[in-house]
């Protein structure tokens, strides 16, 4: 009689170890990315294997490996079959969560072990152990930590296969001589002491799906069906998300309108901490709506055409006092201000004024778009700018020249703001680093797989904010902010957040 396949659809994992366990079986479970089957991996299930009858191993889905550029270096598929030829494993499921909770459930083993690195918490880079330690519990398991001999599938990785370029192999070898991977993951912890005041524009990214359908017969205008739609939070309130998960004080200062739909979205998307955006029913909330088509697994958004709703004319003068009397309030005791000044009003003379003077330490992200193009340039709005970040389209805009050296701009602009560190992101090019001390950095993208590049930006400065705030090096803070800008292009607009755990795996791996 043929005996049953050991990989199985996580759909039918429950059922299987259930008919195991009807039979009086001891059930034993590790979780992990196994991306490369090394001796460790024996020792480790094989240990594991002696406190129970029947081992499952699951597997993380590749989409949701946060472990930097190029990883997992194998499919879903070849690494469940690696595993399921070892004579240890009695049953193995790639999971299609990014964490080990919903496997745990279907699981709900006898004994779930982890690695012996992970019993000082020190391994945990995800922060994701007391979730599983309690999931466990809930299902009536115990925990136990095994593995005499260990090793870093990373580590051998990038020995034996090293997918990075030599560009970004000497990058990383440079950070690794003055900042090891652990010293840069207890910087990253330390951010969360920080209080950081956002100030900018709100902007609510609508998300409409359509599937073309042709063109019209009469006016020879496309014609599509609507699917459906998701509106987000972005722009300023897309930053404060992302600088929640390093530093939960940051708090946010904006101006939204009181149409139905905002407040809704402000609770998911808001610590009441962190809310200092004024609500006014005279305010337009800038909605950008952007027509899209069906997105394919992997595959970058076709985005067809946009409507933006925004405020004609100024900010009001109530408004614009009352904006300013939240910042007399919150900026003393910032450590840091971050300004996302996308030229749509909150950031007026007056409120820039302040800001230059007032603020501790200031960080300016001055975007150009169709709304305001050449009009919002930095080094018209701006005097001071301790740390700044723009785009090709935008350094051009302030050089006001069309053949320019990107080193030789961007010292020079940075020298006009008084600037301490400035960047130029180039997308799918580069980004070069300055500091005061005269140094160049330049490193290369480091995502793969383009989703969507709306908010990679903002996430790219959300982590430089933080490190500039902790004076880190250089190269370090450029390291940060091209993981968090890779992690977003990986997600459609901003439907969620970067990953703290994300960006720490991504890192540790690089510098490994």
């Amino acid at each position: 009689m043929s005996q049953p396949p050991k990989v199985v659809p996580f759909a039918q994992l429950g059922n299987r170890v259930s008919a195991v366990r009807r039979l009086g079986k001891r059930i034993v479970h590790c979780h992990g990315t196994f991306d490369l089957i090394h001796p460790g991996h024996l020792f480790h299930f094989e240990e594991a294997k002696a406190k129970g009858d029947f081992l499952v191993v699951t597997v993380t889905a590749g989409r949701f490996v946060k472990k930097g550029p190029g990883r997992p270096f194998f499919d879903d598929s070849l690494r469940a079959k690696s595993l399921a030829a070892l004579s240890a494993v009695d049953l193995v499921s790639v999971v299609p969560y990014p964490a080990a909770k919903e496997a745990i459930e279907a699981v709900r083993p006898h004994i779930y072990c982890k690695g012996t690195e992970y019993r000082d918490r020190l391994g945990d880079v995800t922060g994701k152990l007391p979730e599983d330690i309690a999931t466990v519990r809930k299902v009536g398991g115990k925990m136990a930590y095994v593995g005499s001999v260990v090793f870093s599938s990373s580590r051998l990785l990038q020995a034996q296969f090293d997918h990075r370029s030599p560009g970004l192999q000497e990058f990383c070898r440079r950070i690794s001589r003055h900042t090891p991977a652990q010293a840069l993951r207890r910087a990253v912890e330390e951010f969360s002491d920080l209080r950081v005041l956002v100030v900018g524009d709100v902007i609510f990214d609508r998300y409409s799906t359509v599937s073309i359908q042709g063109l019209t017969s009469k006016n020879r205008i496309i014609a599509g069906r609507f699917l459906g739609e998701e509106t987000q939070p972005g722009g300023a309130l897309a930053v404060y998300r992302h600088l929640c998960v390093f530093a939960p004080a940051t708090r946010l200062v904006a101006a939204v309108g009181r149409e139905p739909w905002v407040e809704p979205l402000l609770r998911t998307s808001l610590v009441p901490a962190g809310d200092r955006i004024i609500r006014d029913r005279n305010y337009v909330s800038i909605l950008k709506q952007r027509f899209v088509e069906p997105v394919s697994e992997g595959k970058e958004v076709t985005k067809l055409f946009a409507v933006n709703y925004l405020q004609e004319g100024d900010l009001p003068e109530k408004m614009e006092r009352e904006v300013l009397r939240r910042l007399r309030a919150e900026v003393p005791a910032a450590d840091v201000v971050l300004v996302m000044d996308f030229g749509h009003g909150l950031l007026t003379p007056r409120v820039r004024e302040y800001l230059q003077k007032r603020a501790r330490l200031l960080v300016v992200n001055c975007q150009t778009n169709s709304n305001n193009f050449a009009f919002n340039l930095i080094n018209r709005r701006y005097r001071r700018a301790d740390a700044f970040a723009l785009d090709s389209t935008e350094i051009h805009l302030a050089a006001g020249n069309k053949k320019i050296s990107y080193e030789k701009e961007l010292s020079s602009l940075a020298r006009t703001l008084r600037s301490r560190y400035g960047w130029l992101t180039r997308g799918s090019v580069e980004t070069l680093g300055w500091s005061r001390q005269g140094a160049f950095v330049n490193c290369e993208p480091l995502a793969k797989v383009v989703v969507d590049t709306v908010g990679a930006g903002d996430a790219f400065i959300s982590l430089a904010a933080l490190g500039v705030a902790r004076k880190l090096p250089l190269d370090v803070i450029t390291l940060l902010g091209q993981l968090a800008g890779a992690e977003a292009v990986g997600i459609i607009g901003n439907q969620k957040p970067v990953s703290k755990a994300g960006i720490l795996k991504g890192a540790l791996s690089l510098l490994s």
